[in-house]
């Protein structure tokens, strides 16, 4: 396997860890830590902390809220992510700020207030790309979600982040 990749999906971080069977968890950190590469996109950074996999030492937070995002509620919506430097609108829902980087880690898309929204940590041997948001939502998530995003399709600049995973 060449990178383990866990999708975003509900709003409750303890139920989603608690719901992963113990040889999973154990089993993942394991894999990370001998050489492994994992891609955590929403609920998928927030399992990568402390409360399941443990890929990265610290608890994360949610966005919402934060000081200088707008978004202040559980809504769907776009908001703004420089990508590699790329400004885009990208959708959003709940996601996670992360991590502050250390001399293992690298940040490479950040939301508009500067927080981070997607960067690479190592852990053992192995490393841990994290995603706060959502670049991989297509327009039908948008047409669910009754949003407009007037930038498009943003996984063409999360692409080269999961490259450097591969790498």
């Amino acid at each position: 396997m060449d990178l383990y990749v866990q999708p975003g999906g509900g709003d409750d971080v303890g139920a989603a860890a608690e719901a992963l069977p113990p040889r999973i968890v154990g089993g993942l950190e394991q894999y990370v830590a001998d050489g492994g590469r994992y891609l955590g996109l929403c609920m998928g950074a927030y399992l990568a902390g402390p409360v399941a996999f443990g890929l990265v030492e610290t608890d994360l937070d949610g966005e919402v809220g934060r000081p200088g995002f707008a978004v202040t509620d559980s809504r769907e919506t776009a908001v703004d992510v420089a990508w590699d430097g790329h400004h885009r609108q990208t959708f959003f829902q709940e996601g996670a700020v992360l991590p502050p980087p250390d001399d293992r880690a690298d940040v490479f898309a950040r939301y508009g207030n500067d927080d981070i929204a997607a960067a690479r940590y190592d852990h053992g041997d192995g490393m841990a790309g994290l995603i706060g948001p959502h670049p991989e939502a297509d327009q039908t998530w948008l047409d669910e979600a009754g949003i407009t995003d007037p930038d498009g399709d943003d996984w063409k600049y999360a692409v080269p982040f999961v490259e450097t995973l591969l790498d």
